[in-house]
Parts: structure tokens; C-alpha cells; sequence
């Protein structure tokens, strides 16, 4: 997926203003991709953009997959009452009648029980359902339901007080974007960026359209993993085409872009699901146009450094050629010829075949690496759960679900920049910090806001998942700069994989309401004033160079590890 990507984005970004700072002129080291992009060809010229605009697309089309929100959304559904004449799924919701056969609740009638009807050869109609007809000192559960309105699965597979059941769709779909990771991953490094991105958003596209004709849920869940499982990879393989050929300097500017197509594509979702509501109808018109990416193939030049990494030097010269064309620069011979002869990498130290055992014995063995392991994951977990949550959570915060959500995914798109634009000024700590405790009080907050208030409960919602979206862009850096270069990739990755329990337990938080309209909310606000405080815990990593060894990484925060002390 796109988190370990950005991590090691935010990582290169980082070496590059320590190595290409006052030692560069000193020290002399072999030529590679950023320092042409930095010194010929444009570290953001007119190629760039045009690949930005180009993956944009896809980045828009991956955030489609959370359509289980609006196809499997809970609707309002109440027992049918067959004594008094409902023999289908869609008579009145509420007759006038209703409180004679259903007991009163807080928020209008029960959903799952009724009264106990006197005899089964009761007359009334639905007009007239008298309440002498039921015995009103004992209940039943519903032989079947009635539902407000017909556009989810809910209605078309009857799934009336099977929450557990309904919110098992989301949770699917993130055990599906944690199973993409490998098969993404080999089929982006052993074929290519742009084969991975094509394959990943006909996926995407194929079962989706096959998931609109679901006959039922076991079919419609079944779908939801196998499109996820084989078209989540879409996000991660467009982010690499908009980053690995940006210069170091516009690197976490492209990233937090990426992001923010994302919130686009969310953004999108909603809009769509608003206008098109027959569930079907709507997978159907998100995930038609996908099939148009297939033409990437032949529109997008391959990745520069996958080509390098491969060693398919004349394939990659032609596409370092059309980039100085296209920028209206020139690469010279020279770099050209570094580029296509590479020195031979020696193996890093501690890089073993018994790499794995090494990287335990490491952890076990330094008490500070062995608290950042146990701590970072749970930032991760706590991002990505109050994240989702909230997004998920957004579509029950009154009959506006549509709008509700869309508002809730556009707060991201500012909370993403806000990060970029204060982590190197207030530091990463603080950003960190500061984010989780606002999200929390939001969170907390909006428990003990009376539901008439909805103006104020709307804007203190929105304020919450702009603290997480700000937490969602600084956790990548930080995380990458508390490690060092030898463990760094092995360990964020670790971080994002236990992280994504955050994202499997989020869909079902919703469920939570049946029992306490509160619980969701403050879930979210502990999780997030815990994580608040775990960062206090880890040293500051503004203004010091990135740590390459374990003792480097031990030393972070004492005065040796500032950038100005190592020369």
C-alpha cells in the first residue's frame, strides 16, 4: 500500500537536505536521479505535472471502494405487522396506527420487537390495526420488517436488526487492503509501476461492476474482499508515478496532493451516491469509468527509477530524453552516463541473510528501540481507526447522510496541508500531539452536544477529523525519522501493517450506537489522548540528521544528534 511508499518519500526527502547541504561540496558522491531532477532536468517541471493531473485519476477512483458505506448503510426499519394486513417489505413506514402493534422508544418505535399479537386470525388492515388486537405487556421478535427506504443491501436482503452483519462489509474491506500489500508489491517490482497500476484498477473495476449484480450478502461480501484483496493496490501504484519523479524539495508537497485526491475521490463518492441512490445503479456508475485507465498503459511512461533499478538503461534514457523535452531542459551526456553505469552498491552493514533475526536481536537488546517498536504502532492503530471511524460514523449524524459525509471527507484536504505547512516550523512532536488531543476534545465533546444543536454538532465533528487528518500526513515522517536506516523500512512497514487494526475495527463502531448513542465518540477521544501522550514519550526529530545506525537512532534528542553537530 501507499504507507510504506510515503514513508520512504518522507525518508528521502530528509537525506536529501542533510546530504545536499555544506558537506556536499566536500565530500563527493555518485551521481543519481535527484541530483539530475535537482540540477538539469527540474525537480517539478511540465512532465511532472502532466504525471500529477494524469494520476490523479486513479487516485480519485481508489477512494471508490469505500462505496460500502452507502450500499451497505443502515436504513430505519421497524417489524412487519402481518395482522393488520403488511405482506411487503415497503408498506408505510409509519402509520398512525403504528404504537398500537410496536412499543415506544426514546427515538420513536422499536425496531426489533413487537407486541404479541392475541391470535393469528386477527382483521385489522392498514388502515385500521386497532390496539386490542395485541397484547401490549409482552413483545416478540420480528418474523419480518418493514424499511423506510429500498436503497441498500439492508433492503434487498432483508437484513433488518443484522448489524454485526451489515458491518461486516467495511470490515472486509479493510482486511482486503491489508491482504493487497504483498500482491501489490511483487507485481510492482517484478513487472513495473504502470503494469501494476492497470491491472489494479481493472480490478477494482471488473468486481466492482460484478458486485452491483449481487444475487446476495454472501455474494455482495465475498466480492467486497476479492475486489479489495486485487484492486486496493490502485492508491499506492498512481502515488508512485506522482513521487518517485519529483526533486526532493517538492516531495512532501506531492505527497500530501496525493493525499488530498484521495479526499477528491471521496469527496466524489458521496456526490455520486447522493444522486444516483439505488445502491446498484450507483457501484455501477462509479466503477464503469474505471475502465478507462486500461489506456495508462500506452499514455504513461514507466517509472525513471524502476527502470534504473532494473538495469533497462536504454528504455529508461528514452523516457529521460522525452522529460527533458517536455521541461524544455537538457541532461547532460555526463549525468546521463552516471545514471546508465550505477556503482555497485555494497551490502549494508547489519544486512544479512540473517537479517530478520538480527533486526529481534536489535530490539531486545536496546530498551529505547524496544519502547519506539511497542509505541509507534499504536499511533498507527489509533490514526487509522479514528480516521475511518469518523468518515464511517459521519453518514448517522442526521437524514443528510450524503452532505455529511462529504463534508466530513473535504475537512481532510486543509487538515493534510496544515501538516505540511507547521511540522518544519512547531516540530513534529507538537503537530503530533496537538492533533490527537484536538481530535479527542472534539471527539468528547460531540458526545454531550444535545442532537437539536446540529449546526454545532456538525462544525465540532468536522473539527475532530480535521485534527486526525492533520495526525494522518505527520505520522509517516515521524515514524520514519525515530528509526534508523538499516531497520527503517522493516519497521514503519510493521507499524502500518498492526495499524491497519485500526481500520478493520473501524466499520463497526457504528454498531456500538445500538447500545449507547456515545460510545463511538468516545472511543475515538481516548485512543487518540492516549496516543497524544505515547508521543511525549519519543524524542524530537526537527532540525537533527537522519539517524543510519542504532546508535544514531538511540541518540535522537541529545545534543549530538542536531544536524549543526555533525560535521
Amino acid at each position: 500500500m501507499a504507507d510504506i511508499q510515503k514513508g520512504n518519500n518522507f525518508v528521502e526527502d530528509r537525506k536529501e537536505s542533510i546530504t545536499n547541504g555544506i558537506e556536499a561540496n566536500v565530500v563527493e558522491k555518485p551521481v543519481d536521479l535527484d541530483d539530475v531532477l535537482t540540477n538539469e532536468l527540474g525537480q517539478f517541471g511540465r512532465f511532472q505535472l502532466r504525471n500529477m493531473l494524469l494520476v490523479a485519476v486513479p487516485i480519485i477512483m481508489s477512494a471508490f471502494m469505500s462505496e460500502f458505506i452507502f450500499s451497505a448503510a443502515a436504513i430505519p426499519h421497524r417489524c412487519q405487522i402481518p395482522e393488520c394486513g403488511e405482506k411487503s417489505n415497503l408498506e408505510d413506514f409509519e402509520p398512525e396506527w403504528i404504537l398500537n402493534a410496536v412499543p415506544e422508544t426514546s427515538t420513536g418505535f422499536d425496531s426489533c420487537q413487537r407486541f404479541t399479537p392475541h391470535s393469528l386470525s386477527s382483521n385489522g388492515t392498514l388502515d385500521n390495526c386497532p390496539a386490542n388486537l395485541f397484547n401490549q405487556t409482552s413483545t416478540v421478535s420480528c418474523d419480518g420488517f418493514v424499511y423506510a427506504r429500498d436503497n441498500s443491501v439492508v433492503y434487498d436482503f432483508d437484513l433488518g436488526c443484522q448489524d454485526w452483519l451489515r458491518a461486516l462489509a467495511g470490515t472486509l474491506n479493510s482486511v482486503g487492503t491489508l491482504l493487497v500489500l504483498p500482491i501489490t508489491g511483487y507485481v510492482s517490482d517484478r513487472f513495473g509501476r504502470r503494469v501494476a497500476l492497470v491491472i489494479s484498477v481493472f480490478n477494482l473495476a471488473t468486481f466492482g461492476v460484478i458486485r452491483a449484480f449481487s444475487v446476495n450478502y454472501t455474494m455482495y461480501m465475498i466480492l467486497q474482499i476479492v475486489q479489495t484483496t486485487l484492486g486496493a493496490g490502485t492508491f499506492s501504484s498512481a502515488y508512485i508515478f506522482a513521487a518517485e519523479l519529483v526533486g526532493p524539495k517538492y516531495r512532501v508537497l506531492a505527497s500530501a496532493t496525493s493525499t488530498s485526491m484521495f479526499a477528491v475521490g471521496q469527496v466524489l463518492l458521496g456526490s455520486v451516491a447522493w444522486l444516483i441512490q439505488p445502491w446498484r445503479y450507483m457501484i455501477l456508475a462509479l466503477h464503469i469509468p474505471c475502465f478507462l485507465i486500461i489506456s495508462y498503459y500506452w499514455i504513461l511512461s514507466e517509472s525513471v527509477r524502476w527502470l534504473l533499478s532494473k538495469q533497462r538503461f536504454e528504455e529508461a534514457r528514452v523516457v529521460l530524453e522525452n522529460v527533458a523535452r517536455v521541461n524544455k531542459k537538457e541532461i547532460s551526456e555526463k549525468s546521463m552516463e552516471a545514471l546508465m553505469n550505477p556503482p555497485q552498491a555494497a551490502s549494508p552493514e547489519g544486512i544479512t541473510e540473517e537479517g530478520k533475526p538480527n533486526l529481534i536481536k536489535s530490539i531486545i537488546r536496546s530498551p529505547i528501540l524496544l519502547r519506539r517498536v511497542c509505541t509507534t504502532p499504536i499511533w498507527w492503530i489509533t490514526t487509522t481507526f479514528v480516521y475511518y471511524g469518523l468518515s464511517i460514523n459521519s453518514t448517522s449524524l442526521s437524514d443528510t447522510m450524503y452532505l455529511n459525509y462529504i463534508l466530513t471527507c473535504a475537512i481532510e484536504i486543509p487538515g493534510f496541508y496544515t501538516a505540511v505547512l507547521i511540522l518544519d516550523r512547531i516540530g513534529r512532536k507538537a503537530t503530533l500531539s496537538v492533533g490527537y488531543f484536538f481530535s479527542s476534545a472534539c471527539n468528547i465533546a460531540f458526545v454531550f452536544i444535545p442532537s437539536d444543536y446540529y449546526a454545532l454538532r456538525l462544525v465540532i465533528f468536522l473539527l475532530g477529523k480535521f485534527g486526525i487528518s492533520t495526525v494522518m500526513t505527520s505520522v509517516y515522517l515521524y515514524t520514519s525519522e525515530l528509526y534508523p536506516t538499516e531497520f527503517r523500512h522493516s519497521l514503519l512497514a510493521f507499524s502500518s501493517m498492526i495499524g491497519r487494526v485500526g481500520s478493520i475495527t473501524a466499520p463497526l463502531t457504528p454498531v456500538l450506537m445500538d447500545y449507547w448513542h456515545g460510545i463511538p465518540s468516545i472511543l475515538f477521544g481516548v485512543m487518540g489522548i492516549l496516543s497524544g501522550l505515547l508521543v511525549l514519550t519519543q524524542p524530537e526529530t526537527l532540525g537533527t540528521k537522519m539517524p543510519n545506525t542504532l546508535a544514531e537512532a538511540e541518540a535522537l534528542g541529545r545534543p549530538e544528534s542536531k544536524t549543526q553537530n555533525t560535521r
